[in-house]
């Protein structure tokens, strides 16, 4: 039992170490006495917020990474040739490297814990936060849109929130193409004002059964009936192929 204790005594243990204790132990039970409750949630809500930002940091730096690699105005001579489509098979792998840090040891933490639910009006509801997909979607559009031409995004021929429908019908020829040959992902070259894109979508598959069961369950959602293993949508990933 953790109780709340002040005092200027060194020798008896503080709140605030007993509840440091109990945020990294495993499978930690407590019975906190009034106020001690909302201590101790404040301060795992205060540690989520501590991981959330880590995550938001390293994407941040992996962002800066691969950018690197995308076109800049410099002479070919002087810097080595990158493929596109190793350049969005790296964007891929750091994009799905984070989205399965973030849902695998926050949200599913979390959510273990009562402490908060993941969803999608996370900014409006207390104990809330962002869904996997919109972490992902959102990060992209901090950065990317009006700075580097660097797009990547979860979409879906059947969304829960429209905003993540395919942006146009080279987005969903390159969806129904997935459904065909989901091993690889659909690549094409786009011209987007006056600007060649190198255009790419993975398939994004149904992974794991609470993902299932949240849009098999949605009122919003137009497919009812995903399966682990069913591809939900895809992963868009589109740069520009020379700097203007």
């Amino acid at each position: 039992m953790i109780k709340r204790r002040y005092t200027s005594n060194t020798s008896v243990i503080t709140a605030d170490a007993m509840i440091d204790r109990y945020l990294n132990s495993e499978g930690a039970v407590c019975d906190i006495d009034g106020l001690d409750t909302d201590v101790v949630r404040t301060a795992r809500t205060t540690k989520a917020k501590e991981d959330i930002m880590k995550l938001t940091t390293s994407i941040t730096i992996a962002s800066l990474i691969m950018l690197s690699c995308l076109p800049a105005k410099t002479h070919a001579a002087d810097v080595p040739s990158v493929a596109p489509e190793a350049v969005a098979d790296y964007i891929r792998a750091v994009v799905q490297s984070h989205r399965a840090f973030y849902e695998g040891h926050v949200v599913d933490l979390l959510e273990e814990q009562g402490v908060a639910k993941a969803g999608s009006e996370w900014s409006t509801q207390k104990m809330t936060i962002p869904l996997p997909v919109q972490v992902v979607n959102e990060t992209s559009q901090m950065f990317s849109t009006k700075f580097t031409g660097l797009r990547y995004q979860l979409i879906s021929l059947w969304p829960i929130n429209r905003k993540n429908s395919p942006r146009d019908q080279i987005d969903k020829s390159g969806l129904e193409a997935l459904g065909a040959r989901p091993e690889r992902p659909v690549t094409r070259t786009v011209k987007i004002n006056d600007q060649v894109y190198f255009h790419a979508i993975y398939p994004d598959l149904a992974v794991s059964q609470s993902c299932v069961a949240c849009h098999n369950g949605h009122p919003n959602s137009s497919k009812k009936d995903f399966q682990i293993g069913d591809i939900m949508g895809g992963l868009v990933i589109e740069f520009p192929l020379s700097a203007q």
